[in-house]
């Protein structure tokens, strides 16, 4: 993730929104979050780093009465150390809280609690055992990555699912560290990965593990695999030209306006039949002509149809 967005416009539809946030990931979070409301799992949501907007538009759809979700990222501030400021500069230029705003209200009447600051305050501002879904996607460094998990740790309830974005990208061996060390070292439990995202949760994943199991095997644009690793089941997904889930245009759209295609053979359909209606019709030879053709040899003929071609 090294390459800014510049946004100036009120998106129509989420895709319009800048940001990482492929269409698989777009189903998991959208499965994950329908099943707790279907299991009666209540508690609020969080996510550490929003960029412009895009996944934390698709959380607040899933925010239920009574819950609250809960924003962090440092926008235009100032970020704790040099290699983090280094890194926003870089990767984030563009990410202004105007622009986050922006984009959130259009799809949403109220914005979440929003924190800009730091991802190490959100033990300060969050209640330990809230919430039920955690994305963190902020900071890529080793250092900020562990205290995000471990704030992710603190403030989930125990059937609670985090999301760690970039666990395997290459250019963010500090998520992968941090990610795989609170797996072997910290009990985070994995559900599932996706090409860029590991789901994971403090609790007991068999049976969110076997829920969706019955889920992806139904479908046919997700690439299915199962591996075990020191102890712990891997469901790996992939995408197989998959389309995102439907979700609510924003009150900002526009629909397209539909394209008349003219039925064959009508006027006008292309050039060629234009030209061709256009086009003189070739007149009849005059009764001279045609007697000198009749009289002269085959081959004094050809001669002067050629020489007729060079002129024209």
């Amino acid at each position: 993730m090294t390459n800014a967005h510049v946004t100036d416009k009120h998106p129509g539809e989420l895709a319009d929104v800048p940001g990482w946030f492929p269409a698989l990931d777009q189903m998991l979070f959208t499965w994950f979050l329908e099943r707790q409301r279907e299991q009666g799992i209540r508690g609020d949501l969080l996510e550490l780093g929003v960029y412009l907007g895009k996944s934390a538009i698709l959380l607040g759809h899933h925010l239920q009465p009574g819950e609250t979700f809960t924003v962090c990222d440092l926008f235009e501030g100032e970020a704790p150390d040099g290699a983090n400021q280094a890194e926003a500069a870089k990767s984030y230029a563009s990410l202004t809280r105007q622009a986050f705003e922006r984009n959130y209200l259009s799809f949403h009447d109220s914005l979440p609690t929003v924190i800009a600051a730091p991802s190490s305050v959100v033990p300060q501002r969050v209640a330990p055992g809230t919430c039920r879904f955690v994305h963190i996607d902020a900071s890529h460094l080793y250092e900020h990555v562990y205290g995000d998990i471990g704030a992710a740790h603190d403030v989930l309830r125990p059937e609670g699912v985090v999301v760690l974005d970039d666990f395997r990208s290459e250019h963010t061996p500090g998520v992968s560290v941090a990610a795989w060390e609170a797996v072997l070292n910290r009990g985070l439990r994995p559900i599932c990965l996706s090409t860029q995202k590991l789901y994971g949760t403090w609790g007991d994943p068999e049976p969110l593990q076997e829920d969706l199991l019955e889920m992806l095997r139904e479908r046919t644009d997700v690439g299915l695999s199962v591996q075990e690793a020191a102890g712990h089941r891997l469901i790996r997904t992939r995408s197989r030209g998959m389309e995102p889930p439907p979700f609510p245009t924003s009150r900002h759209y526009v629909a397209p306006v539909p394209v008349q295609t003219p039925a064959p053979g009508a006027a006008g359909t292309t050039g060629a039949v234009e030209a061709r209606a256009a086009r003189p019709a070739r007149p009849a030879p005059s009764r001279a002509r045609r007697l000198v053709r009749d009289l002269l040899p085959p081959v004094v003929t050809r001669a002067v149809r050629r020489a007729r071609a060079k002129r024209s």
